[in-house]
């Protein structure tokens, strides 16, 4: 199976879910576990990724600080604030909204209730 693009408007969602379920990571470690959690169907574009993460960081709904990674590099670890726990709350719950009216479309007529 090949690599597709993130959708349009996900990329944001799946940043404020990462960071809930981990804790802080660097970009890296963001971009490794979107695409590990896609089984690696998702190609995460860095120039996608660190764009998001400065909006979302404008936004108020992620905090950075400096640290140091793993290999002893210094890197940018990024940090769920609270407003972003709201807003992640919120972009779930349209979320679900939207996939299962998506989903309607894709039944047999006949079966919607």
């Amino acid at each position: 199976m090949s690599k597709t693009e993130i959708w349009q408007g996900t990329l944001a969602l799946m940043i404020l879910k990462t960071l809930e379920t981990l804790g802080p990571l660097h970009g890296y470690g963001i971009a490794r576990r979107i695409e590990q959690i896609s089984g690696d169907r998702l190609c995460l574009n860095y120039g996608t990724l660190y764009p998001s993460l400065l909006k979302l960081e404008q936004e108020g709904w992620i905090a950075s600080e400096w640290g140091v990674s793993e290999n002893n590099r210094k890197a940018k670890y990024y940090k769920l604030t609270r407003s972003g726990r709201k807003q992640l709350e919120r972009e779930a719950s349209e979320w679900n909204q939207t996939t299962a009216i998506v989903a309607r479309f894709f039944v047999p007529s006949g079966d919607q209730s």
